[in-house]
């Protein structure tokens, strides 16, 4: 269901945590939900095509009442409903996804870029008639800005040659402003390219300390011969 993200385009500034605490508050009671085989993470960006009847119905709400929804990664089963017999198991830590751009090809399909806002943990899941999954959600603090530790300095670098190389091939995953003085955004915008299981890429996105979080990488990125003293 996902689908490769769509050549950068100008879209607006992303707001603040206070701004999305302000907007939604700490507690998003009857969250709705979109299990994913991905991890969303704070000011990452998804792009996705949408077909399914629950899913046009969600979207359509968040276009006309700017609120978000909740993406969580699947554990079992798929994101389509009944593609598969075995049920669907997600984890009960999220992203909040705002969705920032929306293309209609044609009739019955949706195909929208969000941009990952703040994480979340759920409670008291249920699902819908209609297949929609809903939970009561408590968004977690985001990350402090802060900038990098200079040990970090070749991860930050080498993140930055990764940028310019995908911009050559006309391939942007990331949304600007690219914050590379910023540790939380330097260690996230890693996680979302890295080669590595999706367990261990949600551990990461929902590890408290961005410092901490940048120094898993930088190991990685050490150990796999990418970067060096």
């Amino acid at each position: 269901m996902t689908q490769p993200p769509a050549p950068e385009r100008p879209v607006r500034s992303p707001p603040s945590a206070a701004a999305v605490r302000g907007a939604f508050g700490d507690l998003l009671p009857h969250l709705p939900l979109f299990p994913l085989g991905t991890v969303l993470f704070p000011q990452g960006l998804l792009a996705l095509k949408i077909f399914e009847a629950r899913y046009l119905d969600l979207i359509t709400h968040c276009l006309r009442s700017g609120a978000p929804f909740g993406v969580v990664t699947l554990r079992q089963g798929t994101e389509i409903q009944g593609a598969a017999e075995a049920p669907v198991r997600f984890e009960h830590e999220g992203c909040l996804a705002e969705v920032i751009d929306c293309d209609s090809p044609q009739a019955g399909i949706l195909q929208i870029r969000c941009r990952g806002l703040q994480r979340f943990t759920v409670s008291q899941v249920h699902q819908a008639p209609d297949g929609l999954w809903r939970a009561d959600a408590v968004l977690q603090a985001a990350d402090p800005v802060e900038p990098p530790r200079t040990e970090f300095q070749a991860s930050i670098t080498a993140l930055q040659r990764a940028i310019d190389t995908l911009q050559v091939r006309d391939q942007t995953p990331f949304l600007a402003p690219h914050a590379l003085d910023d540790a939380g955004w330097v260690a996230n915008r890693w996680c979302e390219i890295l080669p590595i299981p999706l367990a261990t890429r949600h551990k990461l996105m929902m590890l408290p300390d961005p410092h901490a979080r940048l120094q898993l990488v930088d190991g990685f990125l050490r150990r796999h011969g990418i970067i060096s003293d």
